[in-house]
C-alpha cells in the first residue's frame, strides 16, 4: 500500500490537499482537505445587510458576482421582495457572463493539461494539425499551428516553463498524438485572448469585472445602461462566445472524450443537486430546475432545503450538525489527523446524503426538462458512442460543463430581446431598525449549489452563513463517517505510477474546485490574520 499526498492541487483556486491510499495501482481510500480557514461569514456580523454582497463577492477572484447575487437575494427573501423583469434579466446576463467566462478558462487553462502532452506538441507537424482542425470542426477559426508551435517552443527555450513546469509529461496516461495535442495547446492559447470577451460582456451591464458594481437589494442599479447601443454590444461580443462554444468547444469535447472514452467508467458519484438557476418569471420557473437525484436514478425528486444539515466532526470547527439558518462558524483547529479532523471545509449534507452539485447535476436533473439540452445530450451521446448512465462519471462531468455552456449562451442572446430600455429596475427596499426576520438566497454557480442565509436583528447582520458548491463536493467526512463527494469519487482510480498520480489530478479538476468560496486563513493561537505582498 502506497500514500500519496498531494499538496497543494494546483491549477484551482485556494488551497487544496488530497491524500489517497492506494493498494494495487488503485485508490482504496482519500482525504481531501481545505487547508486555510474562512472568516467572512464573521466579517459581516455587525454590519447593514444591504453593505453584505459587497463584501460577500469578494470572498474569491473567480466565483464573485455569484456571491453578491446570493447576497442580495438572501436579504430580498428576509424583506419578501420582489426585483423588477429587468433586473431579473439583467442579473441572468451578469450570471451567465460568469458562465460563459468562467467554464472556458476552466476547461483550456485548468482541466485540459491532465488530457493534454504540451511536450508531445512540440513534435507535430502543423499541416497535419491543420487537416485534424478542419476535420475536427470545419467551421473553426483559422489558427496557425505552425505559429503556435514555435510560441511554444520559445516558451520552453526561455527555461521559465511557470504552468508548464514540473507536469507529468510524457506520461503513457496521456493519449493524443502530437498533432491532437498541439492543435489543443493551440486553442489554449487562442481562448486565453478570447475569454476578455466574456468579461467585457459582463462590464456592460455590472459597471466592471470580477467584481461587479450594479447590485442592489431590490435589483440593479444600470437602469440607463439597458439603451440600444450597450444590448446591441452584449449581443454581438455574446456572438462571438457562442461560436467560439460551437466551433471549438464541443468539438473539443467531444474529441477528448472519445480518445479517453475508457474513463466513462472512473471518478462518478451517485447523488445530485441543484438549487434552480436562471430564474425566468416570479413563479419559480428556472432554466435549470431545483431538484435532486438519489442512488443515480433517472428521475428526479423534490428538493426541500429543510433537509440541510453541515456536519463538523472531521473538520476544524466547534459544534454540532446544523442547519445553515443557525449555523455557526467556531474555529477549532487541533491538528491535522485522517483519524479525526483534517480539513476547514464542513460536510454539508442532504437528508444525511452526501450530494455533487455543479453541472453534470445540472444537465442530469434537467436534460428532459429543457428541449434544446436533450437534444445536446442525445447529439453527444450519439457522437460518442456513450449511454447517459456513463455520464456518471469524469467524462460526464466535464462535458456537462461544455452542454450547458451552449445552453446558457443561446438562451442569454433570447434574453436580451426581454429587455426594456423604459423598465424599472429597483424595487426600493428598507431594513427594520428592530426586530428579526431571516432570510435565504439560493442559486446555480457555475461550480454548483451555492446557498446564503442572513439573520437581521435590529437592523444588522445577526448571523451569515455561506454554503458554497466547493464545501459540497470536496467537503470531509460526516458525522456517521461517509465520505464527500470527491473523496468518494476518488476510490477505484487506476494509479499506473504513485509518484505521478496524473489520474487523481483528473478526477480533482474535473470538479473545478474554488478553496477560495470556502477557507480564508486565520492564526488562531495570534488571532491574526495577513496580508502577502508579491512583488
Amino acid at each position: 500500500m502506497a500514500r500519496i499526498t498531494i499538496d497543494p492541487i494546483t491549477r484551482i483556486e485556494g488551497h487544496l490537499k488530497i491524500e489517497v491510499e492506494v493498494t494495487d495501482n488503485k485508490v482504496t481510500d482519500a482525504w481531501s482537505s481545505g487547508t486555510l480557514f474562512r472568516g467572512i461569514e464573521t466579517i459581516l456580523k455587525g454590519r447593514d445587510p444591504n453593505d453584505a454582497w459587497l463584501f460577500a463577492q469578494r470572498v474569491c477572484g473567480v466565483c464573485t458576482y455569484v456571491h453578491g447575487e446570493a447576497s442580495v437575494r438572501s436579504v430580498e427573501h428576509a424583506l419578501d421582495i420582489k426585483v423588477p423583469p429587468n433586473a431579473r434579466i439583467v442579473r441572468n446576463l451578469l450570471m451567465g457572463s460568469q458562465f460563459v467566462h468562467d467554464h472556458l478558462i476552466h476547461f483550456y487553462h485548468l482541466h485540459s493539461l491532465d488530457w493534454v502532452d504540451i511536450v508531445s506538441a512540440l513534435s507535430a507537424d502543423p499541416k497535419e494539425t491543420t487537416e485534424l482542425a478542419k476535420t475536427l470542426s470545419p467551421n473553426a477559426p483559422s489558427i496557425d499551428f505552425a505559429a503556435a508551435k514555435s510560441r511554444l517552443q520559445k516558451f520552453v527555450n526561455s527555461g521559465q516553463l511557470g504552468i508548464f513546469n514540473g507536469g507529468y509529461w510524457g506520461h503513457s496516461a496521456y493519449l493524443l498524438t502530437p498533432e491532437e495535442n498541439l492543435l489543443f495547446a493551440a486553442h489554449y492559447l487562442y481562448v486565453l485572448r478570447q475569454q476578455l470577451i466574456a468579461a467585457e460582456m459582463q462590464a456592460i451591464f455590472g459597471a466592471k469585472n470580477p467584481h461587479v458594481q450594479s447590485l442592489r437589494v431590490g435589483g440593479v442599479t444600470c437602469k440607463y445602461d439597458i439603451n440600444s447601443e450597450r444590448i446591441a454590444r452584449f449581443r454581438s461580443l455574446l456572438s462571438q462566445m457562442r461560436s467560439l462554444i460551437d466551433s471549438i468547444y464541443i468539438p473539443d469535447i467531444i474529441h477528448i472524450t472519445k480518445k479517453y472514452k475508457s474513463w466513462k467508467g472512473i471518478g462518478g458519484f451517485t447523488n445530485y443537486m441543484c438549487y434552480g438557476g436562471f430564474p425566468l418569471n416570479d413563479s419559480g420557473a428556472f432554466l435549470f430546475n431545483p431538484g435532486c437525484i438519489l442512488n443515480r436514478s433517472t428521475t428526479a425528486n423534490y428538493l426541500d432545503i429543510s433537509g440541510i444539515s453541515e456536519h463538523v466532526s472531521h473538520s476544524w470547527y466547534s459544534g454540532s450538525a446544523l442547519h445553515p439558518s443557525v449555523g455557526k462558524t467556531d474555529p477549532a483547529y487541533d491538528q491535522y489527523s485522517t483519524d479525526s479532523r483534517y480539513s476547514w471545509l464542513k460536510a454539508p449534507r442532504y437528508e444525511s446524503k452526501a450530494m455533487e452539485v455543479g453541472p453534470l447535476a445540472r444537465i442530469l436533473i434537467n436534460h428532459k426538462n429543457i428541449s434544446s439540452l436533450e437534444l445536446l445530450v442525445n447529439a453527444f451521446l450519439l457522437d460518442t458512442e456513450l449511454v447517459l448512465s456513463d455520464l456518471h462519471s469524469t467524462l460526464g462531468r466535464t462535458a456537462a460543463r461544455a452542454l450547458e455552456t451552449k445552453v446558457i449562451a443561446d438562451a442569454m442572446n433570447s434574453w436580451l430581446n426581454d429587455l426594456d430600455p423604459d423598465g424599472e429596475v429597483l424595487t426600493e427596499a428598507a431594513i427594520p431598525s428592530s426586530g428579526q426576520i431571516k432570510g435565504y438566497g439560493l442559486t446555480e454557480a457555475p461550480r454548483g449549489a451555492l446557498g446564503h442565509w442572513i439573520d437581521i436583528q435590529d437592523g444588522k447582520i445577526n448571523n451569515y452563513q455561506m454554503v458554497v458548491p466547493s464545501t459540497w463536493n470536496l467537503g470531509p467526512r460526516d458525522n456517521n463517517d461517509m465520505r464527500g463527494p470527491v473523496e468518494q469519487a476518488l476510490i477505484g482510480t487506476p494509479v499506473e505510477d504513485p509518484s505521478k498520480p496524473i489520474e487523481i489530478l483528473r478526477i480533482i479538476h474535473s470538479y473545478d474546485p474554488c478553496l477560495a468560496c470556502a477557507v480564508h486563513v486565520l492564526d488562531q493561537k495570534k488571532n491574526s490574520s495577513y496580508t502577502v505582498k508579491v512583488s
